[in-house]
């Protein structure tokens, strides 16, 4: 069976770092399409980061030049590091898989409909 399983999430204050994990069992990133997702209350889920099975990645633009997605070399462990954090990128943030051997476009790879597998969450609060 496919798990996710998320790790790091915290309280950071503006401007600083994080990085959060997600550890999978039952395949290996890389033979899937992957990507990382974020809710805040009463907002709808958003795809932040995407990492498809040639290594190209994908980014919202909200985050772009501070947010990198990437994986281990044993391809066992996904990444999403987080510099200059800012109060609005509080949310409960998801990793996500979709099928083996998937393809989808920029658009797709950022959107949830397109992923079968996900994480229980990590909370990240971005506040002074």
């Amino acid at each position: 069976d496919v798990q996710l399983v998320e790790s790091g999430g915290g309280l950071v204050q503006p401007g600083g770092s994080l990085r959060l994990s997600c550890a999978a069992s039952g395949f290996t990133y890389r033979t899937y399409p992957v990507a990382w997702f974020r809710q805040a209350p009463g907002k709808a889920r958003e795809g932040v980061a995407a990492l498809d099975i040639d290594g190209d990645t994908n980014y919202a633009n909200s985050v772009k030049g501070r947010f990198t997605v990437s994986t281990d070399n044993a391809k066992k462990n996904l990444y999403l590091q987080m510099n200059n954090l800012k109060p609005e990128d509080t949310a409960r943030y998801y990793c996500a898989a979709g099928r083996p051997g998937q393809s989808m476009n920029k658009f797709q790879a950022l959107d949830a409909a397109w992923y079968d597998y996900w994480g229980q969450g990590a909370q990240v609060t971005v506040s002074s």
